[in-house]
């Protein structure tokens, strides 16, 4: 799915320092081939650390500060993994009350590997059904949610996958999803 598919869809990607780099990467890119208008959003004012596993990545460069952004600006969500990103930016309040206001506004949500730990914090994961990292698997559940082992998982506006090996998996699915929300909406805009 490319060529403008998803032309005029806007979507922040929430990070800050620690996040995985390939999973801003890939998907990132695959969204730009599609058309979409990325843009990196953060408590960070300048520049994000990405990371390689355990080794330092490349920075890259902050669009929005996170405590400017408003749902209202965005058409969806993009929330690559890594453990000290996601275990940071799960207690920024800015960054909480953005992904309550686009889930309750039923705008799609993509989360990766440890992403889900904002959702959790956020309070939403009760009722919910997504994978992530195996190691957050007790972290859904005793947050309410429905954990599964494979590589992507749709559930109403959001779809999670479990790590960068399934990437490609999580690229087709999030299109999916995103290139959904933007046929509903040129209906919409259309009566």
């Amino acid at each position: 799915m490319g060529n403008g598919s998803l032309q005029g869809l806007r979507v922040a990607i929430l990070v800050t320092d620690g996040f995985e780099q390939v999973e801003l990467e890939k998907p990132r890119a695959a969204l730009d081939d599609a058309g979409a208008d990325t843009v990196v959003v953060s408590p960070k004012d300048k520049t994000v650390l990405g990371m390689n596993h355990l080794d330092k990545g490349d920075e890259f460069i902050v669009d929005q500060q996170m405590e400017h952004a408003e749902c209202d600006d965005f058409d969806a969500v993009l929330l690559p993994g890594g453990v000290v990103h996601a275990d940071t930016l799960r207690m920024n309040e800015d960054a909480r009350r953005f992904v309550q206001a686009c889930d309750a506004n039923d705008k799609p949500i993509a989360v990766i590997c440890h992403g889900p730990w904002l959702l959790l914090s956020a309070g939403l994961v009760k009722g919910r059904h997504l994978t992530s990292y195996f190691t957050v698997q007790d972290d859904i559940r005793n947050a309410g949610g429905n954990w599964t082992d494979q590589e992507t998982v749709l559930d109403k506006n959001w779809v999670s996958s479990r790590q960068p090996d399934d990437i490609p998996a999580f690229n087709r699915a999030m299109l999916e999803l995103f290139a959904g929300i933007q046929k509903k909406s040129k209906r919409a805009g259309q009566v």
